[in-house]
């Protein structure tokens, strides 16, 4: 089953390795037919710290690092993140 890749904005930087990645999508109203706005927040794993408040970034699930923490990051702002680029090489 292939791994799902979200994309998101950065919310919180403040720990240390862990991103709070806010997830926006569009879902039709079942019954008024208008489209409206979901969000959810994920942590994800930043290995490198560089990601910063307000970055585009594309996350991926991946085991579960910890408590809340089962999504890495794999880029930023349109590139690829040094931590992600090592585990993808096949």
């Amino acid at each position: 089953m292939p791994k799902r890749i979200l994309s998101g904005r950065v919310t919180s930087d403040k720990m240390d390795k862990t991103i709070t990645v806010l997830v926006d999508r569009r879902i039709m109203h079942p019954l008024y037919k208008k489209f409206i706005r979901r969000s959810k927040k994920y942590a994800a794993h930043d290995e490198l710290n560089v990601c910063k408040i307000g970055d585009a970034v594309r996350i991926e699930e991946c085991t579960p690092i910890s408590k809340r923490k089962t999504w890495t990051v794999i880029s930023r702002n349109g590139e690829v993140v040094g931590g992600a680029a090592s585990g993808n090489a096949a």
